[in-house]
């Protein structure tokens, strides 16, 4: 059971960045019922202390709301080297109907790490074969998955083949391939989605095809993870066949080379981890960092995630990679928004949270530092629904163990 202050909390005198593009330099920020009720400028708002339960006075503080990561698999792995901690994965190529929430596990002692940066919401996302599975997104708090579920199963995941590979490897890159079995597994896609069309009509119980129905009503999004620029003109060709309304390209490092065509099919990005080495030996060494920024410029709604390589234990560095863009020409809000407000909405949960707004969950926090620099940041309180969590860890526990 959440238990509430009978009154509301006060939050005064912090710069808050709402995550929809505004500041208030001097905010006044009230919580009552684990939800916003007061968000205000202090200069043009009059208080009476007497109808609040506890006033935070957080002059010369930030507040932000909380940071969501999208794709990633915190929760469901803890030690990349120990395989038995690993449940993101199923056997089989097509599990359309797996669901990664029942395996998310709150007691992964890897959130709390992640939590202390600010990142208190995850999609929880199944990984391999060409279909992977449904994921959900949590609340990083709980008890156990029910407890922490924000939105079950919001959508299923594909891996689309790739048309070309590359061999070698990052030190000593070798040829370009075509990928000989790229139109059989087209193939085996379309069989699948036209197998799935008409199962509304059929009376046999089929736990695949039950779990692929929201894709053509829009109940769920359909996430494609592809790269390229062939790869992706092709996933929007292919799916416009199905009619299918929610897509959203994950990976995306060629999306603003086709960022056109995105705009004229309203489909949005979550695109790989900014901190990754280009696509290839001609490209610019800052060509991941530059993507936010002309993502931006075409006006194409995208998101970061820290996907790849340890990315459960990497995962509290997505504040900081939001940093770079900055850095590499996005504007400050705008940032913010990509691990806030723009993650929400193409996850499907803005009417709850990603920004700052009366009659949201009350899901923030407050850093005497800026939250997307690796120096300055400093959480001091986080709360997720109203309730302040403990941002404790093991690794602080051993650095003060250690520190003498």
């Amino acid at each position: 059971m959440q238990s509430y202050a009978q009154k509301p909390i006060l939050f005064i005198g912090a710069k808050a960045h709402l995550g929809n593009g505004k500041v208030i330099e001097n905010s006044v920020i009230s919580i009552q019922n684990g939800k916003f009720e007061i968000v205000a400028d202090a200069s043009m708002i009059r208080i009476d202390p007497n109808a609040f339960d506890t006033i935070y006075k957080v002059y010369n503080n930030h507040i932000y709301p909380a940071f969501i990561a999208p794709n990633t698999t915190i929760g469901l792995t803890e030690i990349d080297a120990v395989r038995a901690t690993h449940d993101y994965a199923e056997t089989g190529g097509i599990n359309p109907n797996i669901r990664s929430l029942i395996a998310y596990n709150t007691d992964s002692k890897i959130i709390n790490t992640i939590r202390t940066n600010g990142i208190l919401i995850a999609q929880v996302t199944p990984q391999g074969g060409l279909i992977s599975g449904q994921s959900s997104v949590v609340y990083l708090d709980g008890k156990n998955w029910q407890d922490a579920v924000l939105k079950a199963d919001d959508g299923i995941h594909i891996n689309w083949p790739n048309s070309y590979y590359k061999t070698g490897w990052w030190a000593e890159p070798g040829k370009t391939k075509k990928n000989k079995e790229y139109q059989n597994n087209i193939n085996e896609l379309s069989k699948l989605f036209l197998k799935a069309k008409a199962y509304s009509s059929s009376n046999i119980l089929d736990l695949r095809m039950e779990s692929m129905q929201g894709l053509f009503n829009g109940k769920k999004n359909l996430y494609v993870h592809a790269n390229s620029v062939s790869d992706i003109r092709d996933v929007i060709e292919f799916f416009d066949k199905f009619k299918i309304p929610n897509i959203t390209i994950v990976g995306g490092e060629d999306g603003d080379e086709v960022s056109t065509l995105l705009e004229a099919k309203n489909i949005s990005l979550i695109i790989n981890r900014v901190h990754r080495l280009p696509k290839s030996q001609d490209c610019r060494i800052d060509e991941p960092f530059t993507q936010a920024k002309k993502l931006s410029n075409n006006k194409i709604r995208f998101c970061l995630s820290y996907s790849g390589d340890m990315e459960a234990m990497g995962l509290r560095n997505l504040p900081f990679t939001a940093g770079t863009t900055v850095t590499y020409g996005q504007k400050y809000e705008d940032a913010i928004k990509s691990i806030t407000l723009d993650a929400a909405k193409i996850l499907g949960i803005d009417d709850k949270v990603g920004s700052i707004e009366k009659g949201k969950d009350a899901s923030f926090f407050i850093s005497t530092g800026d939250a997307l620099d690796m120096i300055s940041n400093d959480i001091k309180h986080a709360f997720i629904k109203g309730n302040q969590i403990d941002l404790n860890n093991h690794q602080k526990d051993l650095y003060n163990k250690y520190k003498k």
